[in-house]
């Protein structure tokens, strides 16, 4: 490969400078200080916002603070209440934007500033009044771990009821019209517009979130029906607590929207009594950096074009974590085009992550940024540490040898393996091998594993009521994706700091590593008339499958005795097969060396053609070696058969 390390650092450098503004997300404190109801008020600019924090005298421990989303003068008692007692309070003035994607990056930047630069707590409470809570709710469902509470008065929980006006309410066409504009949505895209407040709800109850709702009982602007209403029947629906508070005596005015405050101590008492008193521990303390991501950040600010690949097992396949960093990707860089890999497979691990890394993603053209994770499977299927590290290793080094840019993060998932190991003060083997790795070749990783461990020990969630399972229910998929965010905010802040500086593949780990692993197809294997090739191989016995393991080619016999032979070169070799509740045991020799059984059924064979991938010889010459595989005459244990069903070859060719 021709590199021009020169030409290269150039670059670099000059793209570090065109970095710079779309990087650096918070702005320092201006000196412009002047008094808020006898506090003192610091006013700010977050990303071109005008904003300001309020002092209180004596700041509570934990500093707990009130952010207000709209309209901070209206209404102010809650506020006062709580400044005396020790709460701080903030504003950012994002209005007439409408919760849009511009006014959440300005929000988490304001977030990002009053909590790492002036240390106000984590877990700020959200006050919402009438159009406000189209911010603190958007950005609430976007940030459920962020949030203590929310109080919300009079509240536009939908923009259909206002501004559209297309329910009960009297709605506001020049505020529709706006609304529209601002998102680009036509009339039709409006209506048809699905993150309101009122919708996708479940990481913020999972959550458990609390949100108190105080209306007024004739409000025509928002109508209780359309809005508070409809937000607490859906919240509570999935586990969220929200109740309604309705006011009925007067005066009210601007339609009902208008209405004076009951019992402001009781109000503010909410607020207190449901501020965090533990505080969380933070993201940055289980996300390493390294040499982060600004290869990544370069050609998505740059060049407005990026590929991100997510390699992974079932934590990554099912719905959660892998499509909020998409749509937060989209929305963080707006005029970028993107393009998505999804390459979660259920059940597979390291081992065959290293061996499908060319077809399933690399074939697919230069990637950008990688996300891999194989610490939850690697435990569940038994794969030991030194394939592990040959794996891992293996997989980095093919993936920078197509593309020496790529940035690539490893995650390392919580599963109950893990935190029992934790619990007796040993770090997972799994854990120790992806950071061995990671800080071989300078990547960053996230050890969600620890995380986890020490979150549910600080009492800030359990396993069994919030997290559990390994699949992560939603509030995990929702934590997972938090500490994504968190690694992408603080590699910003690097990259605008520093230049990227190329640096060659360090030596290897382990001189067999699987970095040039891939597929050999099963046509090359000769067999005897025990074996059939099926180029549309599906299920006859009714039993489950996994996407991409079903109406493929795949090589089969299910009668003892039945041979077939390989030639294949390399220093590895291995099959992917296909483990259902038929699968049988082979013996197979390398190079007519001595045969060593192996059953290929699994626990879970029984109820699904389960893709299964073993190692079946590593650390050999790089010279042409001959394979030999037997089916055996015995069943394994629970086994209804003795197929074999092979979808491909593995092979590693140094």
């Amino acid at each position: 490969m021709n590199f021009n390390y020169a030409n290269f650092v150039k670059r670099i450098c000059v793209a570090a400078v065109i970095l710079l503004p779309f990087t650096v997300l918070y702005a320092s404190a201006q000196s412009n200080y002047d008094k808020w109801k006898g506090f003192e008020r610091v006013s700010v600019k977050v990303n071109n916002f005008n904003g300001y924090y309020v002092k209180p005298q004596h700041p509570l421990k934990g500093n707990p603070w009130v952010w207000r989303a709209s309209f901070p003068d209206w209404h102010t008692d809650i506020d006062s209440i709580l400044l005396t007692k020790g709460f701080h309070i903030a504003y950012l003035d994002a209005d007439n934007l409408y919760g849009n994607a511009l006014a959440m990056q300005a929000w988490d930047a304001f977030y990002r500033q009053l909590t790492a630069q002036l240390n106000l707590s984590a877990k700020p409470a959200l006050e919402a009044v009438s159009r406000g809570a189209l911010y603190a709710l958007t950005w609430a469902k976007r940030n459920p771990d962020k949030v203590s509470c929310i109080y919300a008065e009079t509240p536009v929980y939908d923009v259909k009821s206002w501004p559209g006006g297309k329910g009960k309410g009297i709605g506001d066409s020049a505020a529709w019209n706006e609304f529209k504009s601002i998102f680009k949505f036509t009339e039709q895209q409006a209506l048809a517009y699905h993150d309101n407040p009122i919708d996708n709800l479940e990481g913020l109850a999972a959550f458990k979130v609390p949100v108190l709702n105080v209306v007024g009982l004739w409000d025509q602007i928002t109508p209780l029906a359309e809005n508070a209403a409809l937000f607490v029947s859906r919240y509570n629906a999935l586990g969220g607590p929200a109740t309604v508070i309705p006011v009925t005596a007067g005066p009210q005015t601007m339609n009902g929207h208008h209405i004076p405050i009951p019992n402001v101590e009781q109000l503010a008492n909410f607020i207190i009594n449901n501020t965090a008193a533990i505080e969380p521990l933070p993201y940055s303390r289980y996300i390493n950096v390294r040499s982060g991501i600004a290869n990544f950040e370069r050609s998505a600010v740059i060049k407005k074009k990026a590929v991100v690949a997510f390699l992974g097992g079932s934590i990554t396949y099912n719905p959660g974590w892998r499509q909020k960093v998409c749509t937060y990707l989209q929305e963080f860089y707006p005029q970028t085009q993107f393009r998505f890999i999804a390459a979660g497979i259920p059940s597979l691990g390291s081992l065959p992550h290293a061996f499908r890394l060319q077809q399933d993603v690399l074939d697919s053209g230069k990637v950008d940024l990688l996300f891999l994770e194989a610490a939850v499977n690697d435990r569940v299927n038994g794969t030991d540490s030194l394939t592990q590290v040959r794996d891992l290793e293996g997989i980095v080094r093919h993936a920078k040898r197509a593309n020496p840019n790529m940035d690539i993060v490893m995650m390392e998932f919580a599963d109950p393996d893990k935190n029992h190991d934790y619990d007796g003060g040993k770090t997972p083997v799994e854990v120790t091998n992806h950071e061995l790795v990671a800080n071989s070749y300078g990547l960053a990783s996230i050890n969600l594993a620890k995380e986890v461990h020490d979150k549910i020990k600080n009492r800030e969630f359990s396993w069994d009521d919030d997290f559990k399972d390994l699949h992560p229910s939603v509030f995990g998929q929702e934590l997972y994706f938090a500490n994504i965010k968190e690694l992408f905010a603080i590699c910003r802040e690097k990259t605008a700091q520093a230049t990227v500086v190329y640096k060659q593949l360090p030596s290897k780990l382990n001189k067999f590593s699987f970095a040039n692993g891939s597929y050999y197809t099963i046509k090359n294997a000769k067999t005897d008339k025990n074996w059939s090739l099926n180029a549309n191989w599906h299920p006859t016995d009714n039993t489950g499958t996994r996407e991409g393991f079903v109406n493929i080619p795949v090589l089969s016999a299910t009668t003892a005795g039945a041979r077939l032979t390989l030639k294949f070169k390399g220093d590895a070799i291995g099959i992917a097969v296909l483990s259902g509740p038929d699968a049988g045991a082979i013996n197979y020799s390398i190079d007519n060396g001595a045969y060593k059984r192996l059953s290929l059924y699994t626990p879970w064979s029984s109820s699904l053609h389960l893709p299964w991938y073993l190692l079946l010889g590593a650390g050999l010459s790089n010279t042409t070696h001959s394979l030999s595989i037997i089916i055996d005459d015995a069943k394994p244990e629970g086994s209804l058969g003795k197929a074999c069903r092979i979808v491909n070859f593995l092979v590693n060719k140094p």
